[in-house]
């Protein structure tokens, strides 16, 4: 990304987000998913660490969301309450950790105390209290972090807010007292007030973030007392060295002293040593967060020590030694880089976004099935599009809202291909459903697929004929390049697929990107190309070795410039396949199905020259039936090693028919002939 085009992309992104936390925060109103907006403001984030000069004041990374209402006196607080930034991914938390120790400019050590206090990150409405002598006499929301609302008469009904404090706490009671932390609301009152409200034709609430928000707003604090709102407390403002004076040095310690002081406090909070044991807490709860009566949306990691936490001081709208660590987003945004048309095994074309790789369900997808281009229609999408793409259960990522907002003029429009990408035919439209003309198109290019894979090819154990099926259905390939791009993502998307067997077929595909030169001839499944003439023609044509490898641009130079006199020549390459394979190398399509298989990372390697016996120079061997002893690839082996040739039919040239159990047709062909027929008995005594 070049700087003008950061700028841009920054400038698209500030104006988005603020508009969308405007709303969340002042008018309890929501355009896009929380999961959304926090990818939009996680991309925002990372492009100012990357692009600092483009950092504003009024950026949504710097200030803190929302404003106080007017139906409400405003409250300054007396230190500013501040908001976090967020990470996604373990490498996200290992560079905020390390842009800590970079900041401090000294090390922390696990071994002296746990460095982390994790907290669960609760869905709701943040809060600072004051106590005065023990008695709450203010309560207020955050506003934009310097001045709140007054509250203080909807917060009195909430009854885990204590009204008095404990004044035989272990540490005796300060004067003034002030605390922050979360009122929420249940799962279970959410839907309880949902019914009311749908029984008096009243707006429901999406989430119980709104409905608390909207609770501690109420004018009418009778209204904020029917809905049972709940608070954890997480937080005291003091100074890290007045709390040393009282023997407190970690925040695990303020949080027993909350409890000691009456507050509640969330029981699942608790220190953890390393960040392995941070991954662990995290990992946990978005497993086992159904379960909670409330909602989470990741975890809070702070520092534990307060003295480490009070020298980070805060960036921004943020401290430095504090992070929201977010769960996998069931929706999150990307930007279509691409639509491929992919044909399926039925000849149906359905369209698929190629995405910048995004985190999605817990899993980073490249790809979404866009149904059909009636679907493209409805949702105005346009290539370079900034998009929501979501993933409920396990369903494959589709695309369901386009943020028009950020297009910069350089989209490009989808069209419907008017002939088919796999064997030109005309497209015919029925229904909603584009497919070809050809009805035999779809399971040729199975077939062709299915060729590809196998053992005698690039032998992809695992991808049988039901995988490739599935591959294609869902529109994941369409050609064999297609298999070598895909990421486990991807196939974890898709239903009844496990996080092992994605991995495995990843593994099996990127083991067998490096294959031997007759291999690779003869996966292109040219017509009347079987294993022995792909061995031929690998033995007859020289190519450039670089590293012991052949590129395909020189393997594809190489064949385009060979003549059909040059291919006849070949010992057992008849006229028919002479000219097969003369006109697959100057199909246009095929060129560029080679040169895609190239940007796959497929790498042909250098024939491996054995030393050869002569004791079979110059022989050509046919095989037929079964044999007991050894393997067919076995017998071929052999019969190369000792100088030999091997051929797929029988005719004058043929010297010996090596003939198993169950024998074919060739056999006839070769008495007929009077060539020289062995059995397996015979072949074992003259090889040797």
């Amino acid at each position: 990304m070049t700087e003008e085009q950061a700028k841009k992309r920054i400038e698209h992104l500030k104006k988005y987000v603020s508009r969308e936390r405007y709303m969340r925060a002042v008018l309890n109103q929501e355009e896009i998913s929380e999961s959304a907006l926090d990818t939009l403001k996680k991309e925002l984030f990372d492009l100012e660490e990357k692009f600092p000069e483009f950092i504003t004041s009024d950026s949504p990374t710097q200030v803190i969301a929302g404003k106080p209402s007017k139906g409400f006196k405003k409250v300054r607080h007396g230190e500013r309450m501040i908001s976090f930034n967020d990470a996604f991914s373990e490498a996200d938390m290992r560079a905020w950790f390390s842009r800590l120790e970079n900041y401090l400019s000294y090390k922390l050590n696990p071994e002296r105390e746990p460095l982390y206090y994790c907290e669960l990150k609760i869905d709701g409405l943040a809060i600072e209290l004051i106590y005065e002598k023990g008695i709450l006499v203010l309560g207020s929301t955050r506003g934009d972090g310097m001045i709140g609302e007054d509250v203080t008469q909807n917060l009195r009904t909430v009854e885990a807010i204590p009204l008095n404090l404990n004044h035989e706490a272990k540490i005796k009671l300060p004067e003034k007292l002030i605390v922050r932390g979360e009122i929420f609301i249940t799962k279970n009152e959410l839907e309880r007030v949902n019914k009311e409200q749908d029984k008096k034709g009243g707006k429901l609430f999406a989430n119980p973030r709104n409905l608390v928000a909207g609770s501690i707003r109420q004018l009418d604090s009778k209204v904020a007392a029917s809905r049972k709102m709940d608070s954890f407390i997480y937080e005291i403002v003091l100074p890290a060295s007045e709390f040393a004076k009282q023997g407190i040095k970690t925040h695990e310690e303020k949080h027993k002293l909350l409890k000691d002081y009456g507050f509640k406090i969330n029981p699942y909070n608790r220190p953890e040593r390393n960040m392995e044991e941070v991954f662990e807490f995290r990992n946990y709860w978005e497993r086992h967060r159904d379960g909670l009566p409330y909602e989470i949306d990741g975890i809070v990691v702070i520092a534990n020590n307060n003295r480490v936490f009070e020298d980070g001081g805060i960036i921004g709208k943020a401290p430095r030694a504090a992070i929201a660590y977010k769960f996998s987003p069931k929706e999150a945004t990307t930007i279509v880089e691409d639509v491929r048309i992919q044909i399926g095994r039925t000849g149906t074309l359905t369209p698929v976004a190629i995405l910048k790789p995004v985190q999605v369900g817990g899993i980073t997808i490249t790809h979404a099935t866009l149904h059909n281009f009636d679907q493209i229609q409805r949702l105005g999408l346009k290539i370079g599009d900034t998009v929501i793409v979501s993933r409920a259960g396990d369903v494959i990522p589709q695309i369901s809202k386009v943020l028009k907002e950020f297009r910069t003029g350089r989209e490009k429009e989808i069209s419907i291909p008017t002939h088919c990408p796999i064997d030109n035919s005309k497209i015919i439209k029925e229904g909603a459903i584009y497919r070809c003309s050809n009805p035999d198109c779809g399971a040729r290019n199975r077939e062709g697929l299915q060729h590809f894979v196998s053992r005698q090819a690039f032998d992809l154990r695992g991808l049988g004929p039901k995988i490739i099926d599935r591959f294609l259905d869902e529109g994941l390939i369409s050609d064999a390049a297609d298999i070598f791009e895909l990421k486990a993502g991807d196939i974890l998307a898709l239903e009844r697929f496990g996080e092992k067997s994605a991995d495995n077929i990843i593994k099996e595909i990127e083991s067998k990107k490096i294959i031997s030169l007759p291999r690779f001839i003869y996966s292109l499944g040219i017509l009347h190309v079987g294993e022995e003439t792909a061995a031929l023609l690998a033995r007859n044509f020289q190519f450039p070795i670089y590293n012991f490898q052949i590129k395909i641009g020189d393997f594809i130079k190489v064949f385009q410039n060979v003549s059909l006199e040059e291919l006849r020549r070949i010992p057992d390459v008849g006229p028919k396949v002479a000219q097969s394979i003369y006109d697959w190398f100057r199909n246009e399509k095929n060129k560029k199905f080679l040169e895609k298989m190239e940007g796959a990372g497929i790498k042909i390697e250098q024939p491996k020259l054995k030393a050869r016996g002569s004791k079979l120079r110059a022989k050509v061997f046919v095989l037929t039936g079964t044999l007991e002893s050894m393997s067919r690839d076995e017998v071929k082996e052999r019969i190369r090693g000792l100088g030999g040739d091997i051929s797929e039919s029988v005719s004058q040239k043929t010297d010996y028919l090596v003939a198993g159990n169950e024998p074919g047709s060739k056999l006839e062909k070769a008495k007929k002939l009077g060539i020289k027929i062995l059995t397996e008995k015979d072949f074992s005594g003259l090889i040797k």
